[in-house]
């Protein structure tokens, strides 16, 4: 029976993940087991940076209307409960989005909440 040399798998898949870690320091960029351990950890991070990002816009949006309601004289809980209650289905990126650029229309959505 012929000998199989598996080699070129393991190699392929080592210059892989090596790639992948490429500009990392010391022994976490050229040895594998070190390497490894660091993208598993770096891809971890990665995807809980994606997770928390969405929550530190979300907090900038609520400052920024809360910012723009106290121009306009009422509070932030105020107004939402307010676009609720009218059914006004804006998110708090557009409201924000307006509060900065169209302060006008913002002053007009706080005008209908009260």
């Amino acid at each position: 029976m012929s000998r199989v040399k598996r080699g070129t798998v393991t190699k392929k898949r080592h210059k892989r993940l090596l790639k992948q870690t490429k500009g990392y320091w010391g022994q976490r960029k050229n040895v594998f087991r070190r390497a490894k351990e660091t993208l598993m950890r770096s891809l971890a991070y990665a995807f809980k940076g994606r997770k928390l990002k969405k929550r530190d816009f979300r907090s900038l949006f609520i400052t920024r209307i809360n910012a723009a309601c106290k121009n306009n004289g009422t509070s932030y809980s105020m107004f939402m409960n307010g676009l609720k209650k009218t059914n006004v289905q804006l998110n708090r990126k557009m409201l924000s989005q307006l509060a900065i650029f169209e302060p006008n229309a913002f002053t007009n959505l706080v005008n209908l909440t009260k």
